[in-house]
């Protein structure tokens, strides 16, 4: 007998619905809001049927009410809350994973990219350079994107094009470094085209620099305690 009753009020709720789909109304209600109606009509048929059919067990059924209503309330907290649980588990991805650049939305609705600080203690990010992934340290104290020989190589730069004229200072001291136009360079959402790079000499750099070439074009670099904040 409840299976009928619900289907009866769906069916009912079904056939104003497409009777008055053009109007844009049902019953003086709009029809979104009057199908949010049917089924909340539905559910609380279902739930009244349930505690009558089960009247003899008072105690029972206020305990299995209860509990269908925290049921509700959780879901209702959990989509009203969606977007702030969505930044709090990516503030936690970041925070878990060094170097997981996430995406985090600031008090005027603009995107942050987020990265923590490493083991190292320097801010370490996996960066997309013409389609290819690389883990680079950010650095502001270097004037352009400097790559190491073994990285630019998996890149596909041809080495016979390098010609390193270029005197830069490194943490293994002097180097020379050769002049170098990357098509693409990507970290997370924040995508440019077209950035001056260095290639350093075999063995004279030990990782990667994601420096001012690039950072420069952003809207702003926030350092805040143990993250690293950048702003499109």
């Amino acid at each position: 007998m409840r299976l009928y009753i619900l289907f009866g009020i769906l069916g009912a709720g079904l056939v104003l619905l497409i009777l008055n789909h053009d109007g844009g109304r049902t019953l003086g209600i709009d029809n979104n809001d009057f199908g949010r109606l049917v089924t909340l009509s539905a559910i609380g048929t279902m739930m009244g049927a349930g505690i009558l059919a089960s009247r003899r067990q008072w105690g029972e059924s206020l305990r299995q009410a209860a509990i269908w209503l925290l049921i509700i309330l959780a879901l209702a907290t959990g989509y009203l809350y969606r977007f702030d649980l969505q930044q709090v588990g990516n503030r936690l991805t970041a925070g878990l994973i060094p170097g997981r650049a996430v995406v985090t939305t600031g008090a005027n609705g603009e995107q942050i990219l987020v990265i923590n600080k490493g083991v190292s203690g320097h801010f370490e990010a996996d960066v997309s350079i013409d389609g290819a992934p690389l883990r680079m340290m950010v650095d502001t104290g270097a004037s352009s994107i400097v790559l190491t020989y073994d990285d630019a190589m998996r890149l596909g730069i041809n080495p016979d094009n390098l010609v390193f004229s270029i005197e830069v200072s490194t943490a293994n001291g002097r180097a020379m470094a050769a002049p170098v136009t990357l098509r693409q360079v990507a970290i997370g959402p924040i995508m440019r085209g077209t950035i001056r790079g260095m290639v350093t000499q075999p063995g004279q750099l030990d990782q990667s620099l994601l420096g001012m070439s690039f950072l420069e074009t952003l809207g702003s670099i926030e350092i805040t305690r143990d993250e690293l904040r950048l702003k499109d």
